[in-house]
C-alpha cells in the first residue's frame, strides 16, 4: 500500500487556535462579581448566614474598582496566550488580530456596564421588597448616599431592612433611596445611624412625610423664594414642605 506522503513540518499548516472570545468576554466580566451577585441572591432568599460572609466585599467602597481591574487582567491574559500560541504576539501581529482583540474587551467592558446600569439598581429594589403602594401611610426618608457605583445600591437596600419598623426602601440611579417605615416603631435617627453610613454618609434630600404625596411649597414671599423656612431659591434642597 503506498504510503502518503507526509510534508515537512515547517511546510505543515497549522490551525489556529481560536478562542470564543464573545462567550469568554462575558465570562471575564461576570466571574469578579460572583461574591456580589451572592451577596444579592442571599440577601433576597434571607440566608443571613451568606449575606455576613460576601458583606465585608461590598463594605469596602473600592471594591468593584478593583473587581473591573480584574475581569480586564482576565481579558488581558486570555488575548496574550491566544496571540502567543497563534504566532501573533507582536504589533504587526496584533493588528492582524485587533477585530478579535476588539471583541474581547468589547464584552468584558460591556458585561460590566450592563451589570452596573441595569442589572443591579434591579436587584437593589427586588432586596429592597416594597413599592409605595403596599405600604400607604408610611413614613418616607429621602437620602442620597455617597456610594461610588450602582453595584453597592443592593448593600444599602439590605442594611436599612435590618432596622426594626422599615418595610422596605427603593433604589433610583444613581444613588438615591426612599425608605418606607413605620414612625411609631423607628425614626429617622435610628435608620441613618446604621453602620454602613459610616462608610458611605447618607444627605437628606427632603423632609419625611407620613404620606408619599408631598404639598406644595408657599410662594407667598417674593423673588422666587419659598415661604420663609427656605434660606435659598425654590430648588434648594433646604426648602422645608408644608405639612
Amino acid at each position: 500500500m503506498k504510503k502518503k506522503k507526509e510534508l515537512p513540518e515547517c511546510c505543515t499548516p497549522k490551525k489556529e487556535y481560536k478562542g470564543n472570545n464573545p462567550l469568554m468576554g462575558i465570562a471575564y466580566g461576570i466571574i469578579p462579581h460572583i461574591g456580589c451577585i451572592l451577596f444579592i441572591i442571599a440577601a433576597v432568599l434571607g440566608a443571613t448566614v451568606l449575606m455576613q460572609f460576601f458583606r465585608p466585599l461590598l463594605m469596602n467602597r473600592y471594591i468593584f474598582h478593583y473587581l473591573i481591574l480584574i475581569s480586564i487582567g482576565f481579558a488581558t491574559l486570555s488575548s496574550f496566550l491566544y496571540l502567543r500560541k497563534n504566532k501573533f504576539l507582536s504589533w504587526e501581529g496584533i493588528k492582524k488580530k485587533k477585530g478579535y482583540l476588539s471583541i474581547m474587551y468589547g464584552s468584558t467592558v460591556g458585561i460590566n456596564l450592563i451589570l452596573f446600569i441595569l442589572i443591579f439598581p434591579f436587584l437593589a429594589n427586588i432586596t429592597g421588597n416594597v413599592t409605595a403602594e403596599e405600604i400607604p401611610g408610611a413614613s418616607v426618608l429621602s437620602i442620597s448616599v455617597d456610594i461610588p457605583c450602582p453595584g453597592h445600591a443592593p448593600l444599602i437596600s439590605n442594611e436599612v431592612k435590618t432596622v426594626e419598623g422599615v418595610k422596605g426602601s427603593e433604589y433610583s440611579f444613581p444613588n438615591d433611596f426612599e425608605v418606607y417605615y413605620d414612625p411609631s416603631i423607628t425614626s429617622e435617627e435610628e435608620i441613618l445611624s446604621l453602620e454602613v453610613f459610616d462608610e458611605y454618609p447618607a444627605t437628606l434630600i427632603g423632609e419625611a412625610s407620613e404620606t408619599r404625596e408631598v404639598q406644595p411649597r408657599s410662594t407667598s414671599s417674593g423673588g422666587g423664594s419659598c415661604g420663609g423656612s427656605c434660606g435659598g431659591g425654590c430648588g434648594s434642597p433646604s426648602c422645608s414642605y408644608n405639612k
